[in-house]
């Protein structure tokens, strides 16, 4: 008797990380170009509105512009420090993009590797005399 899904053991998932890059309004390109050459696949970009301290400009010698744009983009926890380094080196606090990288741990999700889910699913749904 076959295992129900519930009882199959689920394949180790890679590590990801998620990479948020802060910078000002109609930077993100350089974030995006700047990405994919580390390896980075795809991103998503917010409009956001900035509401920092402006001593912290003062300390910089930049001016805070409030017009920012964020960039998400999920990747690979081995190539994370790359990608962010890379991001900062070009649109990062004492460039045109002014900005900031940070990132966070993913933990779980769901629909980052639909193609391997196809297939997993397709296998799964596959009568058993056809699994062999």
């Amino acid at each position: 008797m076959e295992p129900s899904n519930a009882e199959k053991p689920m394949a180790k998932e890679k590590e990801r990380s998620l990479v948020i890059a802060i910078v000002n309004k109609g930077n993100t390109d350089l974030v995006m170009s700047a990405a994919r050459r580390a390896g980075a696949r795809g991103g998503t970009i917010s409009v956001a509105r900035g509401t920092g301290n402006p001593d912290i400009g003062k300390h910089y010698g930049i001016v805070i512009q409030p017009e920012k744009e964020v960039v998400y983009m999920v990747v690979d926890t081995e190539i994370r420090d790359a990608v962010m380094k890379a991001i900062y080196d070009e649109a990062g606090i004492k460039t045109q993009g002014a900005g900031i990288v940070f990132s966070l741990p993913i933990t779980n999700a769901v629909g980052l590797d639909p193609i391997a889910e196809t297939l997993s699913e397709e296998e799964t749904n596959r009568p058993s005399e056809e699994k062999k």
